[in-house]
């Protein structure tokens, strides 16, 4: 495909993106105001649910038959949502606020969907370090977890504080010691999910400490952190005393026993149990988050079926039998020997999820409201890249396993050129168990909706599907949908045109060009490989090449760089720990003290985004809080924040009297009506010099 060819067919999809976001959101070119959005969603005058349940009806692409209402956003002072769940015998919700990562201010909250908006919530306790799990126990009374605890309270109480009784304590949480004395202050996967069994047994997520345990080469041992009675990568099993139910620790009364009851699973953020579990035979499945590889297609999430005593294969093995090359001398004797192929140790999954999807819920559904879904297993997929932001359904057996198909079972990839791809290894294409979609197109759409990232899912008593999402601060209610479903969004990304453009920009800027160089070298090259993609860097690339492709990578990524505006970037806030999304490269938050020009390089990222396309730098006049912004032929295009400073390429525009032309802002400012081909203008007197 030539350069040209694929501009049009990109123009070409814009501007159907803006036709139908249009549509669906009842605008006209005419329209004298910016619909309203909350959490980056459009909100309409449709509906989802009935009586005092009926929520605006948000744009995500949902099975025929279903529709998703957005009951609480960012507006409600969401910080960073991760789980919620039903009150027994109350229609009424709690849901674990995390805060962020970094933060000790996590909150549980009680969420009361038939009070007006604004006044849903109420904190129920607060100051809390990295609340996950949220669980009803045997006991019908509300478990919860921090990074190190499991403890029990009554949300309905006059003080819920009161209320709190620990269960379990002393679990390794974010500042732990390895068994080679290291310390590490932020371990990678410190967050409690856990479930009970009907037994009352008590089953818990200990994550691992990193992200693949690999230390300098050679490697001759096992990974120390993953082995012994207190191993992580692992899941705890604790047996309560006689009766079913867990005592309330006293402060000097010891920790309750537990054995591992499975290791080598990196990160059990998704653990579902069949009713009829432990009665032999039925399932017990986890969703494995496997490391973070730099190909975006490897290696596969996993759906491991869960026995006792053993070894699911992090970090030795990943993709059914692949054997990790960091580890060849480990796999080569001793107790690991031959573990992804040939040792009775390992067990391999039971099939095999989207890879980088990163399935953080799962659970078997039962209620009325959905027949169809009746016994069948959700998965919530959160991973940002475009085989993640979407619910899984699969079909299962009369015990609860996922029914695998022969190769090849296919799975979807959000806005790329072949929508869909087969499951493979590097043995080749391979069986696994098929789905269905619950929620497929999740990706941004600008004006109608952010990217997807559903975290907690439950069912409500009356049969509704609940979940939340954490970087969009959202709760969100699915019910049944009449008519035909609305028209699936198209995507609506960073051109290449616009990419090479931009890159343009850089090349042709000496200056820029070299902050490009000390970025890479001093970022990308020493914190960042191994992840991203490595950015996109291949060995045999020459400096010019390299500099040209992690530009390219960035600024292909979703909302990483808004050029001229570094503040609105996710490469802003992630570098420097703003936010509730977790600080990058991991270890970062000690780097500014002790990589000397840690601070500089910061710097010069924002100044690389903040010079990137030439023109006039101007501020946003003070006065409203918002601007209205225009194309050429006088269509509104969205509003941008006073004091926002912009990239002014034509002072006077030469087309349009009395405005000035600037240069695309951030996406967020946008309506999606627009298309860049036509630019982007504001009237000369809302424009200021930059003092």
């Amino acid at each position: 495909m030539n350069h040209l060819t694929f501009w049009r067919e990109r123009r070409s999809l814009r501007l159907l993106a803006a036709v139908v976001v249009g549509a669906l959101l009842g605008l006209t070119s005419g329209a004298s105001s910016e619909p309203v959005r909350k959490s980056g969603y459009a909100i309409g005058t449709e509906t989802c649910g009935s009586g005092d349940l009926a929520f605006p009806r948000i744009q995500i692409d949902m099975k025929a038959g279903f529709c998703a209402g957005l009951v609480a956003s960012e507006e409600d002072h969401l910080k960073f949502p991760r789980s919620i769940v039903q009150v027994p015998g109350r229609d009424l919700f709690v849901v674990a606020d995390m805060g962020g990562w970094g933060h000790t201010d996590g909150r549980l909250l009680l969420l009361d969907p038939h009070a007006p908006q604004g006044q849903r919530f109420k904190e129920l306790l607060t100051a809390i370090e990295y609340p996950f799990g949220l669980v009803i126990g045997p006991d019908k009374k509300l478990y919860a977890s921090t990074a190190e605890t499991i403890f029990r309270f009554d949300p309905l109480a006059d003080n819920p504080r009161s209320t709190v009784e620990t269960i379990v304590r002393h679990m390794p949480g974010r500042r732990i010691t390895l068994p080679d004395g290291t310390r590490l202050d932020e371990s990678a996967h410190p967050l409690k999910q856990f479930v009970f069994d009907r037994n009352g047994r008590l089953f818990v997520n200990i994550g691992s400490h990193s992200d693949d345990c690999i230390t300098p080469a050679p490697i001759t041992r096992p990974c120390a952190a993953a082995e012994g009675a207190a191993a992580m990568a692992s899941i705890w099993l604790f047996t309560p005393p006689a009766g079913g139910i867990f005592p309330a620790l006293k402060p000097n009364d010891p920790d309750p026993p537990h054995t591992v009851y499975a290791r080598g699973l990196r990160n059990s953020m998704a653990l579902a149990l069949h009713p009829n579990f432990p009665d032999a035979g039925y399932a017990f499945l986890q969703g494995e988050n496997g490391r973070d590889l730099s190909d975006i297609f490897k290696p596969n999430e996993e759906i491991n079926a869960v026995e006792q005593g053993k070894h699911y294969g992090w970090p030795y093995c990943y993709d059914v039998s692949t054997p990790s090359s960091e580890f060849k001398l480990v796999l080569q004797s001793g107790t690991y020997k031959s573990l992804c192929a040939a040792n009775a140790l390992y067990k391999a999954p039971f099939s095999l999820l989207p890879p980088h999807g990163a399935p953080l819920a799962m659970l078997y559904y039962h209620g009325a409201k959905f027949p169809e879904l009746e016994g069948k297993l959700l998965v919530g997929l959160h991973g940002y890249r475009p085989t993640g932001s979407r619910v899984l359904i699969y079909e299962v057996d009369d015990h609860g396993f996922p029914k695998p198909s022969p190769a090849p079972v296919r799975y979807h990839v959000s806005c790329a050129a072949d929508p869909t791809r087969s499951f493979q290894t590097d043995a080749g294409e391979i069986a696994a168990a098929p789905f269905e979609e619950l929620i497929a197109g999740w990706h941004r759409v600008n004006g109608a909706r952010p990217q997807g990232a559903p975290v907690g899912m439950t069912v409500a008593e009356d049969g509704a599907i609940w979940l939340v999402e954490d970087k969009n601060q959202t709760v969100i209610r699915i019910d049944r949908a009449a008519g035909d479903p609305p028209q699936p969004l198209p995507c609506d990304m960073r051109s290449q045109a616009m990419i090479d453009q931009l890159a343009a920009f850089v090349a042709r800027d000496a200056q820029n060009s070299g902050r490009v160089t000390t970025l890479r070298k001093g970022l990308v090259e020493k914190h960042c490989v191994g992840c991203h993609s490595d950015f996109g860097l291949k060995p045999g690339q020459s400096d010019a090449d390299k500099n040209a492709t992690v530009l390219r990578f960035m600024l292909s990524q979703d909302g990483w760089i808004y050029p001229d505006d570094p503040e609105s970037g996710k490469l802003r806030t992630r570098l420097r720990g703003l936010g509730a999304e977790k600080l990058m490269p991991p270890g970062g938050e000690s780097l500014p003290k002790t990589e000397p020009g840690y601070a500089r390089l910061l710097d010069t990222v924002d100044l690389l985004v903040a010079k990137m396309v030439p023109g006039t730098r101007m501020r946003i006049k003070s006065g409203p809080p918002q601007r209205k912004f225009y194309g050429k032929s006088n269509k509104e295009c969205g509003e941008i924040p006073a004091s926002k400073v912009v990239v002014v390429t034509q002072r006077s525009a030469v087309d349009k009297p009395g405005f000035s032309r600037f240069f695309r802002p951030a996406d967020p400012y946008l309506n999606g009506g627009c298309t860049d081909g036509d630019g982007y203008y504001i009237r000369q007197e809302f424009l200021v010099p930059v003092q």
